[in-house]
């Protein structure tokens, strides 16, 4: 049996998620240590005990979420399930970081800085109220993309993630996303969610975000994965850190290709996913893109002390 490993996205962060993790594991209390002190800050204490605002600014959610992810990793492999043991690892938008984090590529404390950094200036490229995204429910990916499409005649508007058969996201200009919405209803789709996010994600607007990850990831060690990375923007799989480098800075006004990347995995023989840290979302998604896959969600203790006999 095949398995790859995947990380969630911004949206999966739930206030006091991993705690209960890092009570029974000590090395997964040492993730939230070093997270704490790779950012100056005690974002452990915001993650179980803040406010569910503060936790979803984009500067916080999404260091916390890869603290979450990589607390799981290092519960597992005091269990003896090793990623190097999988074929692929792969991640959501920022949970390409926690992939890359989890596969050795990069360190803990140089990711969570660059979570940080991307999270800041992902939110400064775009002031807020000026974009949008929302969720296309029940059209294809090539179908959104021509709605996206004719909507840009009002402003930036683009497909950013490609979740899975039924699921587009979109991204852009507040008004040009709303007439997407518009176009989207009158093309049969069953419905579509405007997103309570505070920037558009994975669009043109990014630019300016993308330029600061690429100044920051000049600065930053590399090292090849100890499984293959399929990445967002590209939904193949690759372990050359220069590669690896220029995908990060791709990603942020890039599409998250998902369905693909799932697509990829599964036709270089994977069998199953496990997904690792907060939510279910990805599990969902799989299993909505390709039913023989089987999938595992894990985030308690429990569910990581049940893999000693599924590992």
């Amino acid at each position: 049996m095949s398995r790859a490993y995947v990380f969630p996205g911004q949206g999966a962060q739930t206030v006091g998620m991993g705690r209960d993790v890092a009570e029974a594991y000590p090395a997964a209390q040492a993730v939230f240590d070093e997270v704490d002190e790779a950012l100056g800050e005690r974002l452990s204490a915001l993650i179980w005990d803040g406010d569910a605002e503060t936790l979803t600014l984009t500067r916080n959610a999404q260091p916390a979420l890869m603290a979450c992810s990589l607390a799981v990793v290092r519960a597992l492999e005091s269990e003896g399930v090793q990623i190097a043991d999988g074929a692929f690892v792969a991640g959501h938008s920022l949970g390409e970081y926690s992939a890359l984090a989890a596969a050795g590529a990069l360190a803990l404390d140089d990711t969570a800085r660059l979570l940080r950094l991307r999270g800041e200036a992902m939110q400064a490229a775009v002031p807020v109220g000026m974009g949008a995204m929302a969720a296309i429910l029940g059209l294809d990916f090539a179908t959104v993309s021509e709605i996206a499409e004719a909507a840009a005649e009002v402003g930036v508007c683009q497909a950013a993630n490609d979740n899975d058969p039924a699921q587009v996201v979109i991204s852009g200009h507040k008004e040009a996303v709303e007439t997407a919405v518009g176009i989207a209803k009158d093309k049969g789709a069953k419905r579509s969610v405007m997103l309570p996010v505070s920037a558009p994600f994975h669009c043109a607007l990014m630019a300016p975000a993308a330029e600061a990850m690429r100044a920051a990831l000049a600065d930053v060690a590399i090292a090849a994965p100890v499984v293959p990375l399929v990445a967002n923007v590209t939904a193949e799989a690759t372990s050359d850190p220069e590669i690896i480098r220029a995908q990060l800075v791709a990603q942020v006004t890039g599409s998250v290709r998902w369905r693909e990347s799932v697509a990829f995995m599964a036709a270089n023989g994977v069998t199953e996913i496990w997904e690792l840290g907060a939510g279910k979302a990805l599990s969902g998604m799989v299993r909505r893109i390709d039913r023989n896959l089987a999938t595992l969600a894990i985030s308690t203790p429990a569910e990581i002390a049940a893999t000693r006999t599924t590992a």
